[in-house]
């Protein structure tokens, strides 16, 4: 039972912290991480985002065009290849970021990326053995960043 207790203080950790993220800049988690992206990496295309992230395409898509909906987010076509669009935030997607609330990545990616790598390991070892006994696990879920990271503007 220590390890369920321990899970649920990291999810409604996780969870608390997104909702002040929220409060404090009035974006979601999922899309404060994509804009510290796009801000790292000004001009990268969709995919390259979504792997970033380590989420659905689509997903990431969805994330973008609610902060362009907001004018976070500007969209443009390659000059050379047409068909290739690239992200930017836009001045006021800018503004966002120099008084948004740390970290941006998310507080669970931030803590994974302090971890040591023996750690690391053994966490990630343990969590596939909890995987391997809930049959069946849906391993699509992986991609999906977790729901209470979605609130603004619930892009799906």
């Amino acid at each position: 039972m220590d390890a369920l207790k321990k899970l649920r203080i990291v999810i409604r950790t996780a969870q608390r912290h997104s909702a002040w993220i929220e409060k404090q800049c009035g974006v979601s988690g999922a899309q404060l991480w994509v804009m510290q992206e796009l801000l790292d990496t000004p001009g990268v295309r969709v995919g390259e985002l979504a792997e970033r992230l380590a989420m659905h395409q689509t997903t990431t898509s969805n994330l973008v065009d609610a902060l362009a909906k907001r004018a976070l987010v500007t969209k443009t076509r390659d000059q050379h290849d047409q068909r290739v669009v690239k992200l930017m935030l836009s001045a006021e997607g800018k503004k966002v970021m120099k008084t948004a609330p740390k970290p941006s990545r998310g507080l669970l990616p931030e803590a994974l990326r302090k971890l040591e790598q023996e750690h690391l390991q053994q966490l990630d070892s343990g969590l596939q053995a909890m995987l391997d006994a809930i049959n069946p696990a849906d391993e699509t879920d992986a991609m999906e960043p977790l729901p209470f990271t979605l609130r603004a503007g619930r892009p799906r």
